[in-house]
Protein backbone atom coordinates (compact mmCIF):
# COMPACT_ATOMS: atom_id res chain seq x y z
CA UNK A 1 0.00 0.00 0.00
CA UNK A 2 1.28 3.78 -0.98
CA UNK A 3 1.13 6.17 1.54
CA UNK A 4 1.45 9.99 1.76
CA UNK A 5 2.56 11.54 5.24
CA UNK A 6 1.18 14.51 5.97
CA UNK A 7 2.17 17.21 9.12
CA UNK A 8 -1.25 19.08 10.51
CA UNK A 9 -2.69 21.29 13.11
CA UNK A 10 -6.29 21.42 12.02
CA UNK A 11 -6.68 24.66 13.80
CA UNK A 12 -9.41 24.43 13.40
CA UNK A 13 -9.66 22.02 9.99
CA UNK A 14 -10.80 24.24 6.85
CA UNK A 15 -11.71 23.85 3.30
CA UNK A 16 -7.61 24.70 2.81
CA UNK A 17 -6.75 21.08 4.53
CA UNK A 18 -9.24 19.14 2.52
CA UNK A 19 -7.59 20.53 -0.71
CA UNK A 20 -4.15 19.86 0.36
CA UNK A 21 -5.51 16.13 1.85
CA UNK A 22 -6.94 15.52 -1.56
CA UNK A 23 -4.19 16.61 -3.80
CA UNK A 24 -1.53 15.19 -1.66
CA UNK A 25 -3.56 11.64 -2.13
CA UNK A 26 -4.13 12.24 -5.77
CA UNK A 27 -0.88 13.79 -6.95
CA UNK A 28 1.06 10.83 -5.30
CA UNK A 29 -1.03 8.15 -6.43
CA UNK A 30 -1.51 7.12 -2.65
CA UNK A 31 -3.30 4.55 -1.06
CA UNK A 32 -3.42 5.90 2.37
CA UNK A 33 -3.03 9.59 4.02
CA UNK A 34 -0.66 9.55 7.39
CA UNK A 35 -1.88 12.68 9.30
CA UNK A 36 1.05 13.77 11.90
CA UNK A 37 -1.31 16.12 14.23
CA UNK A 38 -0.21 18.36 16.95
CA UNK A 39 -2.08 17.94 19.95
CA UNK A 40 -3.82 20.12 22.76
CA UNK A 41 -0.90 22.92 22.44
CA UNK A 42 0.27 23.69 18.53
CA UNK A 43 3.96 25.26 17.16
CA UNK A 44 2.98 28.61 17.48
CA UNK A 45 2.46 28.22 21.47
CA UNK A 46 -0.73 28.40 21.78
CA UNK A 47 -3.49 26.28 22.98
CA UNK A 48 -5.89 24.56 20.07
CA UNK A 49 -9.07 26.05 19.75
CA UNK A 50 -10.71 22.44 20.24
CA UNK A 51 -8.93 19.09 21.31
CA UNK A 52 -6.81 17.01 19.84
CA UNK A 53 -9.80 14.10 19.90
CA UNK A 54 -12.27 16.53 18.31
CA UNK A 55 -9.46 17.65 15.23
CA UNK A 56 -8.38 13.96 15.03
CA UNK A 57 -12.22 12.83 13.87
CA UNK A 58 -12.24 15.87 11.72
CA UNK A 59 -8.48 14.54 10.21
CA UNK A 60 -10.40 11.34 9.52
CA UNK A 61 -13.57 12.79 7.94
CA UNK A 62 -11.45 15.02 5.48
CA UNK A 63 -9.84 12.09 4.31
CA UNK A 64 -6.76 11.13 6.71
CA UNK A 65 -6.59 6.95 7.03
CA UNK A 66 -4.02 7.23 9.91
CA UNK A 67 -4.31 10.14 12.49
CA UNK A 68 -0.69 10.19 14.77
CA UNK A 69 -0.09 13.08 17.88
CA UNK A 70 2.65 14.75 17.80
CA UNK A 71 4.00 14.97 20.98
CA UNK A 72 4.02 17.51 22.75
CA UNK A 73 8.07 17.77 23.09
CA UNK A 74 7.95 18.06 19.57
CA UNK A 75 4.69 20.09 18.57
CA UNK A 76 5.85 23.07 20.55
CA UNK A 77 9.40 23.35 19.20
CA UNK A 78 10.98 25.58 16.25
CA UNK A 79 10.33 24.71 13.42
CA UNK A 80 14.11 22.31 13.05
CA UNK A 81 12.48 20.16 16.11
CA UNK A 82 9.02 20.46 14.80
CA UNK A 83 9.77 19.24 11.68
CA UNK A 84 12.41 16.32 13.19
CA UNK A 85 9.88 15.27 15.06
CA UNK A 86 7.14 14.99 12.72
CA UNK A 87 9.28 13.30 10.06
CA UNK A 88 10.89 10.67 12.42
CA UNK A 89 7.28 9.78 12.85
CA UNK A 90 6.54 9.24 9.41
CA UNK A 91 10.07 7.33 8.87
CA UNK A 92 9.26 4.36 10.96
CA UNK A 93 6.08 4.29 9.73
CA UNK A 94 7.41 3.64 5.88
CA UNK A 95 5.79 6.70 4.71
CA UNK A 96 6.85 6.84 0.96
CA UNK A 97 6.59 10.95 0.30
CA UNK A 98 5.46 13.57 2.62
CA UNK A 99 3.68 16.53 0.91
CA UNK A 100 3.61 19.49 2.26
CA UNK A 101 1.96 23.27 1.59
CA UNK A 102 4.03 25.53 0.67
CA UNK A 103 3.74 29.29 -0.96
CA UNK A 104 6.11 28.25 -3.89
CA UNK A 105 4.44 24.87 -4.89
CA UNK A 106 7.67 23.28 -6.76
CA UNK A 107 9.76 20.59 -4.56
CA UNK A 108 12.73 21.76 -7.19
CA UNK A 109 13.42 24.59 -6.06
CA UNK A 110 13.59 23.43 -2.36
CA UNK A 111 16.00 21.04 -3.50
CA UNK A 112 18.17 23.43 -5.16
CA UNK A 113 17.76 25.67 -2.13
CA UNK A 114 19.27 22.59 -0.03
CA UNK A 115 21.73 21.37 -2.33
CA UNK A 116 23.05 25.84 -2.34
CA UNK A 117 22.97 25.56 1.29
CA UNK A 118 25.18 22.40 2.07
CA UNK A 119 27.96 24.01 -0.08
CA UNK A 120 27.58 27.52 2.08
CA UNK A 121 26.78 25.96 5.40
CA UNK A 122 29.95 27.71 6.87
CA UNK A 123 29.10 31.24 5.47
CA UNK A 124 25.42 31.01 7.04
CA UNK A 125 25.79 29.82 10.02
CA UNK A 126 28.50 33.07 10.19
CA UNK A 127 25.93 35.36 9.11
CA UNK A 128 23.36 34.11 11.57
CA UNK A 129 25.40 34.39 15.17
CA UNK A 130 26.36 37.91 13.64
CA UNK A 131 22.80 38.84 13.08
CA UNK A 132 21.81 37.26 16.66
CA UNK A 133 24.27 39.45 17.89
CA UNK A 134 22.84 42.59 16.89
CA UNK A 135 19.47 41.37 18.40
CA UNK A 136 17.82 39.76 15.94
CA UNK A 137 15.81 36.65 16.94
CA UNK A 138 16.61 33.45 15.37
CA UNK A 139 13.73 32.91 12.74
CA UNK A 140 14.87 36.40 11.07
CA UNK A 141 18.32 35.66 11.24
CA UNK A 142 18.11 32.72 9.68
CA UNK A 143 15.50 33.74 6.81
CA UNK A 144 17.80 36.87 6.37
CA UNK A 145 20.84 34.56 6.45
CA UNK A 146 19.60 32.52 3.46
CA UNK A 147 19.11 35.42 1.61
CA UNK A 148 22.41 37.08 1.96
CA UNK A 149 23.93 34.27 1.21
CA UNK A 150 21.97 32.25 -1.47
CA UNK A 151 20.92 35.23 -3.96
CA UNK A 152 20.92 33.11 -6.85
CA UNK A 153 18.00 31.12 -5.05
CA UNK A 154 14.12 31.16 -6.33
CA UNK A 155 12.83 30.43 -3.31
CA UNK A 156 11.47 33.08 -1.01
CA UNK A 157 12.46 32.08 2.84
CA UNK A 158 10.60 34.40 4.24
CA UNK A 159 7.26 32.58 3.95
CA UNK A 160 6.94 30.47 6.75
CA UNK A 161 5.89 27.53 4.93
CA UNK A 162 8.65 27.47 2.33
CA UNK A 163 10.51 27.64 5.85
CA UNK A 164 8.98 24.63 7.37
CA UNK A 165 9.21 22.72 4.06
CA UNK A 166 13.45 23.16 4.13
CA UNK A 167 13.09 21.44 7.54
CA UNK A 168 11.09 19.08 6.15
CA UNK A 169 13.08 17.58 3.62
CA UNK A 170 16.29 18.64 5.74
CA UNK A 171 15.14 16.27 8.12
CA UNK A 172 14.57 13.43 6.07
CA UNK A 173 18.37 13.41 5.03
CA UNK A 174 19.19 13.44 8.59
CA UNK A 175 16.77 10.34 8.88
CA UNK A 176 18.81 8.83 6.14
CA UNK A 177 14.84 8.36 5.25
CA UNK A 178 13.55 6.75 1.48
CA UNK A 179 11.07 8.81 1.86
CA UNK A 180 10.26 11.68 -0.95
CA UNK A 181 9.48 15.15 -0.63
CA UNK A 182 6.99 16.86 -2.60
CA UNK A 183 4.40 19.90 -2.27
CA UNK A 184 1.24 21.96 -3.19
CA UNK A 185 1.21 25.74 -3.75
CA UNK A 186 -1.07 26.79 -1.01
CA UNK A 187 -4.14 28.88 -2.91
CA UNK A 188 -6.32 31.56 -1.81
CA UNK A 189 -5.21 32.60 1.53
CA UNK A 190 -1.74 32.69 3.34
CA UNK A 191 -0.73 31.85 6.45
CA UNK A 192 -0.47 34.70 8.61
CA UNK A 193 -3.76 36.10 6.73
CA UNK A 194 -5.98 37.63 9.41
CA UNK A 195 -8.93 38.44 6.85
CA UNK A 196 -10.51 35.94 4.33
CA UNK A 197 -10.98 37.81 0.50
CA UNK A 198 -11.79 34.27 -1.41
CA UNK A 199 -15.46 32.79 -1.17
CA UNK A 200 -14.31 29.60 0.49
CA UNK A 201 -10.89 29.93 1.50
CA UNK A 202 -9.52 31.42 4.53
CA UNK A 203 -6.50 30.95 6.67
CA UNK A 204 -6.86 29.08 10.19
CA UNK A 205 -5.78 32.68 11.72
CA UNK A 206 -8.88 34.48 9.88
CA UNK A 207 -11.36 31.57 11.04
CA UNK A 208 -10.01 31.90 14.62
CA UNK A 209 -10.45 35.34 14.25
CA UNK A 210 -14.02 34.82 13.15
CA UNK A 211 -15.08 32.90 15.97
CA UNK A 212 -13.82 35.41 18.13
CA UNK A 213 -16.96 37.08 17.06
CA UNK A 214 -19.39 34.86 17.52
CA UNK A 215 -21.04 34.72 14.22
CA UNK A 216 -21.98 32.23 12.02
CA UNK A 217 -19.86 32.98 8.92
CA UNK A 218 -17.23 30.28 9.24
CA UNK A 219 -19.69 28.24 7.26
CA UNK A 220 -18.28 29.47 3.98
CA UNK A 221 -14.36 28.57 4.66
CA UNK A 222 -15.13 25.30 6.68
CA UNK A 223 -16.69 21.35 5.71
CA UNK A 224 -20.34 21.32 7.60
CA UNK A 225 -18.57 18.85 9.87
CA UNK A 226 -16.05 21.03 11.34
CA UNK A 227 -18.80 23.24 12.13
CA UNK A 228 -21.07 20.93 13.46
CA UNK A 229 -18.11 20.19 15.94
CA UNK A 230 -16.97 23.54 17.14
CA UNK A 231 -20.96 23.96 17.69
CA UNK A 232 -20.94 20.89 19.98
CA UNK A 233 -17.95 21.44 21.44
CA UNK A 234 -19.12 24.84 22.57
CA UNK A 235 -22.36 23.90 23.65
CA UNK A 236 -20.81 21.32 25.94
CA UNK A 237 -18.26 23.00 27.10
CA UNK A 238 -19.33 26.69 27.07
CA UNK A 239 -15.86 27.76 25.48
CA UNK A 240 -13.41 27.46 22.72
CA UNK A 241 -9.53 27.13 23.91
CA UNK A 242 -7.52 30.85 23.77
CA UNK A 243 -4.81 32.14 25.84
CA UNK A 244 -6.78 34.48 27.64
CA UNK A 245 -8.87 31.85 29.46
CA UNK A 246 -5.53 30.66 30.76
CA UNK A 247 -4.11 33.99 31.85
CA UNK A 248 -5.62 33.97 35.76
CA UNK A 249 -3.67 30.01 35.58
CA UNK A 250 0.08 31.40 34.04
CA UNK A 251 -0.44 34.65 36.44
CA UNK A 252 -1.12 32.08 39.75
CA UNK A 253 1.89 30.11 38.03
CA UNK A 254 4.35 32.99 38.24
CA UNK A 255 3.38 34.56 40.98
CA UNK A 256 4.04 31.57 43.63
CA UNK A 257 6.74 30.34 41.91
CA UNK A 258 10.73 31.49 42.90
CA UNK A 259 12.11 33.06 40.42
CA UNK A 260 15.42 30.50 40.30
CA UNK A 261 12.79 27.67 39.53
CA UNK A 262 10.93 29.26 36.59
CA UNK A 263 14.46 29.60 35.26
CA UNK A 264 14.37 26.27 35.09
CA UNK A 265 12.03 26.21 32.76
CA UNK A 266 11.85 25.27 29.18
CA UNK A 267 12.72 28.14 26.38
CA UNK A 268 13.65 30.31 29.85
CA UNK A 269 16.84 32.32 28.46
CA UNK A 270 18.44 35.32 29.06
CA UNK A 271 16.56 36.46 32.29
CA UNK A 272 13.18 36.06 29.84
CA UNK A 273 11.23 34.94 33.06
CA UNK A 274 12.05 37.72 34.63
CA UNK A 275 10.59 39.99 32.26
CA UNK A 276 7.28 38.05 32.02
CA UNK A 277 6.84 38.13 35.90
CA UNK A 278 7.05 41.66 36.17
CA UNK A 279 4.71 42.04 32.81
CA UNK A 280 1.99 39.91 34.35
CA UNK A 281 1.22 42.33 37.35
CA UNK A 282 0.22 44.99 35.12
CA UNK A 283 -1.37 43.26 32.07
CA UNK A 284 -5.48 43.57 31.68
CA UNK A 285 -5.28 40.57 29.30
CA UNK A 286 -3.14 38.68 27.01
CA UNK A 287 -2.13 40.55 24.06
CA UNK A 288 -1.14 43.30 26.77
CA UNK A 289 1.50 40.67 28.41
CA UNK A 290 2.72 39.59 25.05
CA UNK A 291 2.92 42.88 23.99
CA UNK A 292 4.72 44.40 26.72
CA UNK A 293 7.12 41.13 26.95
CA UNK A 294 7.70 41.14 22.86
CA UNK A 295 11.45 42.56 22.18
CA UNK A 296 12.97 42.68 18.31
CA UNK A 297 15.23 39.45 19.59
CA UNK A 298 12.41 37.53 21.16
CA UNK A 299 9.24 37.03 18.73
CA UNK A 300 5.85 36.33 19.65
CA UNK A 301 5.65 32.92 18.75
CA UNK A 302 9.33 32.31 21.03
CA UNK A 303 7.11 33.82 23.76
CA UNK A 304 4.26 31.92 23.67
CA UNK A 305 5.94 29.03 23.84
CA UNK A 306 7.84 29.84 27.05
CA UNK A 307 4.27 30.56 28.26
CA UNK A 308 3.24 27.18 27.43
CA UNK A 309 5.77 25.56 29.24
CA UNK A 310 5.86 27.76 32.41
CA UNK A 311 1.67 26.81 32.14
CA UNK A 312 2.41 23.01 31.69
CA UNK A 313 5.15 23.21 34.47
CA UNK A 314 7.87 21.54 31.65
CA UNK A 315 11.60 22.10 32.55
CA UNK A 316 14.47 22.06 30.72
CA UNK A 317 16.08 19.09 32.04
CA UNK A 318 12.69 17.59 31.17
CA UNK A 319 11.96 18.41 27.77
CA UNK A 320 15.91 17.61 27.25
CA UNK A 321 16.10 14.33 28.38
CA UNK A 322 13.13 13.79 25.67
CA UNK A 323 14.76 14.92 23.09
CA UNK A 324 18.24 13.49 23.89
CA UNK A 325 16.71 10.07 21.54
CA UNK A 326 17.19 12.20 18.27
CA UNK A 327 13.44 10.48 17.41
CA UNK A 328 10.09 10.13 18.51
CA UNK A 329 10.24 6.43 19.99
CA UNK A 330 6.85 5.86 19.96
CA UNK A 331 3.77 5.84 17.74
CA UNK A 332 0.84 7.76 19.28
CA UNK A 333 -2.47 6.49 17.31
CA UNK A 334 -5.28 8.77 18.08
CA UNK A 335 -7.39 6.90 15.05
CA UNK A 336 -8.01 5.65 11.41
CA UNK A 337 -9.65 4.42 8.97
CA UNK A 338 -10.16 0.56 7.24
CA UNK A 339 -7.53 1.46 5.03
CA UNK A 340 -5.20 3.31 7.76
CA UNK A 341 -5.63 -0.10 10.11
CA UNK A 342 -5.46 -2.17 7.00
CA UNK A 343 -1.57 -0.38 6.12
CA UNK A 344 -0.39 -1.34 9.74
CA UNK A 345 -1.68 -4.71 9.79
CA UNK A 346 0.57 -4.78 6.34
CA UNK A 347 3.10 -3.20 8.10
CA UNK A 348 3.38 -3.84 11.60
CA UNK A 349 6.26 -6.30 11.01
CA UNK A 350 8.40 -3.46 9.41
CA UNK A 351 7.29 -1.08 12.23
CA UNK A 352 10.27 -1.38 14.91
CA UNK A 353 8.21 1.39 17.29
CA UNK A 354 5.82 0.82 20.06
CA UNK A 355 2.55 1.98 18.88
CA UNK A 356 0.07 3.63 21.57
CA UNK A 357 -3.48 4.13 21.83
CA UNK A 358 -3.75 5.25 25.58
CA UNK A 359 -1.51 6.63 28.56
CA UNK A 360 -2.00 3.35 30.19
CA UNK A 361 0.04 1.15 28.16
CA UNK A 362 3.12 2.53 28.97
CA UNK A 363 4.93 5.08 31.80
CA UNK A 364 7.77 6.70 29.93
CA UNK A 365 8.45 10.72 30.23
CA UNK A 366 7.33 11.59 27.03
CA UNK A 367 3.57 9.94 27.32
CA UNK A 368 3.79 11.86 30.92
CA UNK A 369 4.55 15.15 29.51
CA UNK A 370 1.37 15.33 27.06
CA UNK A 371 -0.30 14.04 29.82
CA UNK A 372 0.23 16.97 31.56
CA UNK A 373 -0.31 19.17 28.72
CA UNK A 374 -3.76 17.56 28.80
CA UNK A 375 -4.45 18.49 32.71
CA UNK A 376 -3.27 22.17 31.54
CA UNK A 377 -5.30 22.30 28.68
CA UNK A 378 -8.62 20.88 30.41
CA UNK A 379 -8.01 23.32 33.64
CA UNK A 380 -10.07 26.20 32.08
CA UNK A 381 -13.32 23.80 31.82
CA UNK A 382 -15.58 22.75 34.47
CA UNK A 383 -14.77 20.07 36.98
CA UNK A 384 -16.98 17.83 35.11
CA UNK A 385 -15.83 18.36 31.26
CA UNK A 386 -12.56 18.84 32.88
CA UNK A 387 -12.23 15.40 34.06
CA UNK A 388 -14.27 14.40 31.04
CA UNK A 389 -11.45 15.54 28.70
CA UNK A 390 -8.56 13.97 30.55
CA UNK A 391 -10.16 10.59 30.64
CA UNK A 392 -9.77 10.55 26.83
CA UNK A 393 -6.33 10.05 27.43
CA UNK A 394 -6.80 6.91 29.12
CA UNK A 395 -9.45 5.36 27.46
CA UNK A 396 -10.80 6.96 24.37
CA UNK A 397 -8.58 6.08 21.38
CA UNK A 398 -8.22 5.48 18.44
CA UNK A 399 -11.03 5.79 17.02
CA UNK A 400 -12.13 3.71 13.86
CA UNK A 401 -14.03 5.66 11.00
CA UNK A 402 -16.11 4.33 8.40
CA UNK A 403 -16.46 6.58 5.38
CA UNK A 404 -19.33 4.16 3.85
CA UNK A 405 -21.42 5.07 6.99
CA UNK A 406 -20.04 8.14 8.10
CA UNK A 407 -19.86 6.74 11.56
CA UNK A 408 -16.90 6.17 14.42
CA UNK A 409 -16.56 3.33 16.74
CA UNK A 410 -14.12 1.64 18.90
CA UNK A 411 -11.96 -1.02 19.18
Amino acid sequence: MKSVGVIVEYNPLHNGHVYHLSQSKQSTNADVVIAVMSGQFLQRGEPAVVPKHVRAKLALQAGADLVIELPYSYSTQHATLFAKGAISILDSLNCDTVCFGSEEGKIETFYELINQKKLLTSSINTSIRSLLDKGMSYPSAYSTALQTNLETSKLDVSLPNNILGIHYLESIEHFSSKMQGTTIKRIAANYHDEEASHQSIASATAIRKILKKEDDSISNFVPTYTKNAIETYINENEILHSWNDYLPFLKYRLMTTKLEDLSLIYEAVEGLERRVVDAILKCSSFEDLMTSIKTKRYTWTRIQRLLTHLLTNTSKEEMNAILETDRVPYIRLLGMSQKGKAYLNVNKKQIDLPIYTTINQVNQNALSTDLKATHAYASILSIQNQQKLIHTEYSLYPFIYDENSGQFSRE
